[in-house]
Formats: structure tokens, C-alpha cells, sequence
């Protein structure tokens, strides 16, 4: 990782988020809009945290990491409803359970379970994958169900998209997850949504891990991000409606910068994705310091509601629905 100062000398010379140039812009620019902006948000409670590195494989940690979740999500949505905007909640399919329970001693045993394995974030050397879920409802673990939660999103004023953050947070690239591991909590979690009337397109892999491209075009997603590197760029079509979108940036608090500087930051991509007439794909976790949440959101917010139509601000799912109606491709 790059030493902080390096960091910001490369965004204030344009090398971070990168900007990428094309005149044919408006192919993905919907008219009047001078960029289109859209914000993600991994919605993954105490799943995302249980085998990380960080917390060093701690079951509290990622308790605590998950009731932080809860206390901010509520805060976030009232900050949507004061700005208008909209965010798509990339969430783990658990998430919109109440209440699970073993069968026949066995946690969710209709899906196949992942290997051992080791990424940047993660060390899974258990024997089941699932083996700290704890099996029982929302009121007695609050940190692994939020069924309360996605209902308070769909609930607002804003109208929010629920996407798809796999099952159970795992690793989907290709070579650890094998393509039926894919497809069993894929469809676990559109199961669980159709019967809230909920259409899952919108994916995003869990910690980076891209993989399975092939699983997610069979199963009607419509886009999944990237993370390469910071971009301020372009859709890229992968063929069969699926679209491939570069994250611009994780939006965060990093403790050796300012809270003035985050917000300077922030607002300056955004201008900068106007002047380049190009996508800028903001994402974050509501995982996230009180200070991000208090203090940098809101002037982000606050900013883009003060350009009205200079920039589509909306879901990912509606963004992509424009672009396969107008935008061409060569399947």
C-alpha cells in the first residue's frame, strides 16, 4: 500500500482515481447529466469479519464490528432522505433472514461448502464454512440476521436497491470457489428475495474476489464492480446484459488525513468525473467510524444534491438498465 503522502501527491496529479478519456461519452452519460455517480454500500454485519486477519479469526470482533453496522445504518438512511440519495446495498443473502435453523444437525446444508483457502483479507482453515452461524433469529443475534434493517432500507422515502453480496460472504474466484458453490448462494439469496418481492441484478463479490463471471450472466445479473484500481472511467459490457463497473473510490475515514481533507477529496473527484463526462462509482462500508458517518457523508451528500441535474445520481440497477436500452453492443 502506498505511503499516505504518496497517496495524495497521486491524486492531486490526477494519477489516483485515474481518469480515463473517451469522446463518445455520451454513449454512457444519459443527456442532460454531465456524469453519471452512483454509491455503493457492502452490507455484510458480523459475515464479512469471522475469519478476517485483521481481527485475527475473534468471533467478538466481528460481533462488535457488526453492531457498529447496526447503530450507523439508520443514521445513513436519514442523511439519503435529507439529500436524496440513492444507495445500492450490496448485501450478504443472510442478511435478509430473521431466523435459521439447523437440519438434521447441519446449518444451511443445501449449499456446498468452500474448501480451506487464504486470500488478503482472509484465513479459512475451519472445517465448515458456516460454522459460526449461530442457528437462532434476530433478537438473540442480532449481529448475523437483519431482516429489521433491510425492511427499514426499502421502507424510506429514497428509493434504495437491495443487490446481491453473495450468501455468505465468501471468496467467488474462480480456482477457490467452484462454479456450484456459486450457483447454490446465488440462488439461495434470490430465493429468499423473490419472496420479498425483491429482484437481485446487481452484484457485488465479496472483498474483491472476482471470479465466476459465467455463473452470475447465468443467473441474470447485470453488473458487478471492480477494483483494480481507482477509476474514473467507463462501463465495460461482458456480454449477455452483464456490465462490468471500476470502483472510483472506497469512501472511508483514514486516521492520518483531516476530516477537511476527506471532504476536499471527495469533492474534487466529483467535479473531476463532471469535467471528464464519466462514471465515478463511490462505495463504502456502513461498518464505518462515527466520524465518517457524522461528519464526512454528509458534506459529500450534501454536495451532490446542490448539482441537481449536472449529475445522475441513482441506483446501479437503474443506471444499467439505461445502458442496455441505449447503449450498443456486440454480443
Amino acid at each position: 500500500m502506498a505511503h499516505p503522502l504518496l497517496r495524495i501527491i497521486n491524486f492531486f496529479v490526477g494519477r489516483n482515481p485515474r481518469v480515463e478519456r473517451r469522446r463518445d461519452w455520451r454513449k454512457f452519460i444519459p443527456k442532460p447529466h454531465e456524469a453519471v455517480l452512483l454509491v455503493q454500500a457492502d452490507f455484510e454485519m458480523a459475515w464479512a469479519w469471522r475469519w478476517s486477519k485483521r481481527l485475527s479469526n475473534n468471533p467478538d470482533g466481528a460481533k462488535k464490528m457488526a453492531m457498529r453496522e447496526r447503530r450507523n445504518i439508520p443514521k445513513i438512511l436519514d442523511l439519503c432522505d435529507e439529500f436524496d440519495v440513492p444507495i445500492t446495498w450490496a448485501t450478504v443473502g443472510h442478511l435478509l433472514l430473521d431466523a435459521c435453523k439447523p437440519i438434521g444437525g447441519r446449518i444451511h446444508s443445501e449449499i456446498p461448502r468452500l474448501d480451506p483457502f487464504e486470500n488478503e483479507f482472509w484465513k479459512f482453515s475451519g472445517d465448515d464454512w458456516f460454522a459460526h452461524d449461530p442457528g437462532t433469529d434476530l433478537k438473540q443475534d442480532p449481529e448475523w440476521y437483519a431482516l429489521d434493517l433491510v425492511r427499514d432500507i426499502l421502507g424510506r422515502k429514497t428509493r434504495h436497491e437491495i443487490g446481491c453480496h453473495t450468501f455468505s460472504h465468501i471468496d467467488c474466484r474462480d480456482g477457490v470457489c467452484p462454479p456450484n458453490v456459486m450457483e447454490a448462494e446465488l440462488r439461495e439469496c434470490q430465493r429468499i428475495a423473490n419472496s420479498m418481492k425483491i429482484d437481485l441484478r446487481t452484484f457485488v463479490h465479496p472483498a474483491h474476489t472476482v471470479g465466476n463471471i459465467a455463473t452470475l450472466q447465468k443467473e441474470g445479473y447485470v453488473s458487478f464492480r471492480t477494483d483494480e484500481k481507482n477509476t474514473l472511467g467507463y462501463p465495460i459490457y461482458r456480454g449477455k446484459r452483464l456490465w462490468e463497473l471500476q470502483s472510483t473510490m472506497e469512501l472511508t475515514h483514514r486516521f492520518n488525513w483531516s476530516i477537511d481533507y476527506h471532504v476536499k477529496r471527495n469533492k474534487i473527484i466529483v467535479k473531476r468525473a463532471m469535467k471528464n463526462h464519466s462514471l465515478c462509482l463511490f462505495w463504502f462500508h456502513p461498518s464505518a467510524s462515527d466520524v465518517f458517518v457524522e461528519k464526512i457523508l454528509p458534506e459529500l451528500f450534501g454536495c451532490l444534491k446542490q448539482l441537481g441535474d449536472k449529475i445522475l445520481l441513482t441506483t446501479t440497477g437503474s443506471y444499467v438498465d439505461w445502458l442496455n436500452v441505449n447503449t450498443p453492443k456486440n454480443d
